[in-house]
């Protein structure tokens, strides 16, 4: 399985990154975890524009799943029109807030160019990937997945407060890709995101091998994300996460 980070910047797009996105690949195929806010750009320097494969979006805030809306464009009108559709797998009220986002009435909606396939908890098969999906701690309906391919494990948090379901998901995990938009201060509100601090201790409770800071809200201090990261009694590699950067967990 081959990783690379799209896109890591948290609510909105940064000078170096735009919003979350992440590309797995393995035997050819490509798999899109989240569609956040310009990572359509930056996608087509690591993926040629149609050789996606499928898509899995965490939950429908713009960060993390409105790129779905340009890629519309470019499979319904690019030059060798129409492309084969590509299946979407989101919370369950995706193809209305989308097409509401693109500006479409719900019928015909994006369904010309996706199948939406509702996400749950539980596992199922993508490609070459055997996901898991949990219900973590966040306002809206989100998911935190577990990937599979070959004996080895990429655990992603999505949007989560303090949870133990995502603790689940990455037990044993390669490499966990987590949020950390909070820098920590008093009052913090629940259930919506992480601090470095407590990522660092989901990693720990979890025993993964890696542990690569996400979500980077633009206007934090990223030196401060990662010493509060240190604190959090993990004693694994840490690293903050990068546009560009890839990890192979063959």
């Amino acid at each position: 399985m081959k990783v690379t980070i799209v896109g890591c910047s948290g609510s909105f797009p940064g000078p170096d990154s735009p919003a979350s996105c992440y590309l797995l690949e393995s035997e050819g195929f490509r798999l899109l975890l989240d569609f956040g806010n310009g990572s359509l750009g930056a996608l087509q320097r690591h993926a040629g524009l149609y050789d996606i494969d499928a898509v899995c979006l965490s939950h429908l805030h713009a960060d993390h799943c409105l790129d779905i809306c340009g890629y519309h464009v470019a499979r319904t009108y690019g030059p060798d029109a129409p492309y084969p559709k590509v299946p979407v797998y989101a919370p369950a009220d995706a193809p209305r807030r989308l097409a509401a986002a693109y500006g479409m009435p719900d019928e015909p909606g994006l369904e010309s160019a996706f199948d939406f396939v509702a996400l749950a908890p539980g596992s199922f098969e993508i490609g070459p990937f055997t996901l898991t999906a949990g219900l973590v701690n966040h306002p809206v309906e989100a998911y935190g997945f577990r990937v599979a391919d070959r004996g080895r494990v990429l655990a992603y948090s999505g949007d989560t407060g303090e949870s133990s379901e995502l603790v689940r998901l990455a037990k044993g995990a390669d490499l966990l890709l987590c949020e950390a938009s909070f820098l920590d201060r008093p009052g913090l509100p629940a259930d919506l995101h992480l601090t470095g601090r407590q990522a660092a201790e989901h990693a720990a409770r979890a025993d993964v091998g890696r542990l690569v800071l996400t979500h980077l809200v633009p206007w934090n201090d990223q030196n401060k994300v990662m010493d509060e990261a240190a604190t959090g009694g993990y004693q694994g590699p840490i690293e903050l996460a990068r546009s560009g950067a890839t990890y192979d967990l063959a």
